[in-house]
């Protein structure tokens, strides 16, 4: 079934853009209220953003 799938792989899309939206988002609104703390919060902003790419990859495979 190729449907199934296709709608499969967009809800895995959209989920992972709306995820690393948010973290985005709340990572600039942290920097904003402390900016001292602004290297600490990249690098945890860019190791989970990195962490959710790498899940919605693998479920977008593993779902196709």
């Amino acid at each position: 079934m190729v449907i199934p799938n296709l709608v499969g792989a967009g809800l895995i899309v959209l989920g992972g853009g709306l995820g690393l939206g948010q973290i985005g988002g709340k990572a600039m609104e942290s920097i904003a209220r402390q900016p001292e703390a602004a290297g600490k919060i990249q690098t945890a902003m860019i190791i989970i953003g990195a962490l959710l790419e790498g899940l919605a990859f693998g479920a977008l495979i593993l779902g196709s």
